[in-house]
């Protein structure tokens, strides 16, 4: 797939840092463009995010796993309770991950093949154990959210996301996963949480208190 086009609203360049991208903004006129090979499809426009005090910006690098990344998306989730930023890595070796950011508190993972169909939410309930990646995983959340926005490259679509449930899971020893009901079947992502300093992040935002 071609990495540059453009955008079909104002005709600006639009350049893609990640081949597989689905979903971007244009910059100029802020218009939400979906990717159809080469060409891009103007859908809506992108809504300006509400203002956090996350240190991470597009652009931001950091390592994982002895694997270098950028931060080339974010999307904004909200639920009863607060906010947190879900920012989408693009790896050196092309693979695509994300960093969850919430109030301070970091965890990266992977879209990974489920081991089987998952019930509904509503069958879903805590306490339920499920067997994969050689791990327990417990249910220990049910929890409805809200879409916000996105900024950045995306690797799908976020029409018909404005509220959906997930599913927290955790292990024994301190892995995650989390089914995401935003699709049918529903995602499965898995993961660890991690420590800021551990991800040797550099390019951050400059603001008070940083």
């Amino acid at each position: 797939m071609s990495r540059a086009a453009n955008c079909p609203g104002c005709g600006a360049p639009v350049q893609f840092a990640w081949s597989s991208a689905v979903q971007t903004a244009c910059q100029y006129c802020h218009a939400i463009l979906v990717r159809h090979d080469v060409d891009l499809e103007k859908v809506g426009e992108v809504a300006d995010l509400p203002p956090d005090s996350s240190p991470l910006q597009i652009g931001s690098e950091g390592t994982f796993d002895n694997k270098r990344f950028t931060v080339i998306g974010r999307i904004r989730y909200e639920w009863e309770q607060g906010n947190w930023n879900e920012w989408h890595l693009l790896f050196s070796d092309q693979t695509s991950g994300w960093l969850s950011d919430a109030q301070a508190d970091y965890a990266v993972s992977f879209l990974t093949p489920p081991p089987g169909a998952f019930p509904s939410p509503n069958d879903l309930p805590r306490g339920r154990v499920f067997q994969f990646q050689g791990a327990q995983f417990m249910v220990t959340h049910l929890t409805p959210v809200r879409y916000v926005g996105f900024e950045g490259e995306l690797p799908f679509r976020t029409a018909d996301r404005s509220e959906f449930m997930t599913a927290d899971l955790r292990t024994q020893d301190a892995r995650f996963a989390t089914i995401d009901y935003s699709e049918t079947p529903p995602l499965l992502f898995t993961g660890r949480f991690v420590d800021f300093d551990s991800l040797k992040m550099s390019n951050l935002r400059e603001f008070e208190g940083w």
